[in-house]
């Protein structure tokens, strides 16, 4: 809601949201996305991985979701994501990286890395070709709703 205020009542040219336009979590969607496309606001999406929960190919039960102890229905739906992606021969951190990306406000994703393996990790995330079925089936399933699709 702040960064919404910020963009509709100042002349900024970019944001950054934390955690709040991913996979799990598409609240940046409701007013922040939107508002900032109409205005030409760039969105920098940060914490794509949601504290860690779509940082791996398979979902540990004992993962964090919003920096606490991710809750089951979380862990769950993060899991049927992660099927999905497996189904079209997609990692799940590779959608993490790049399902952002596809809102035409969002300019830049942002992922923390502390070695040079994980920079290399990430592009090739980004790098990833992931099909259009696989974006397809996360929206109709309703379980990630496809920004270049709910728009």
């Amino acid at each position: 809601a702040m960064l919404t205020r910020f963009v509709e009542q100042t002349d900024v040219d970019v944001v950054m949201v934390a955690g709040r336009f991913t996979l799990l979590d598409q609240s940046a969607a409701d007013d922040l996305l939107p508002l900032a496309e109409s205005r030409g606001v760039g969105v920098v999406a940060a914490a794509v991985y949601n504290s860690g929960l779509l940082s791996s190919p398979a979902v540990d039960a004992g993962a964090k979701f919003d920096y606490g102890q991710a809750p089951a229905d979380v862990i769950e739906r993060a899991r049927r994501i992660a099927e999905v992606c497996t189904r079209h021969g997609v990692e799940l951190p590779e959608a993490a990286v790049q399902y952002p990306l596809r809102h035409p406000a969002v300019t830049s994703v942002v992922t923390g890395m502390r070695t040079a393996d994980h920079v290399t990790s990430t592009v090739a995330r980004y790098r990833a070709d992931i099909p259009a079925d696989l974006w397809r089936e996360l929206h109709e399933t309703g379980l990630a709703p496809d920004p270049a699709r709910a728009r």
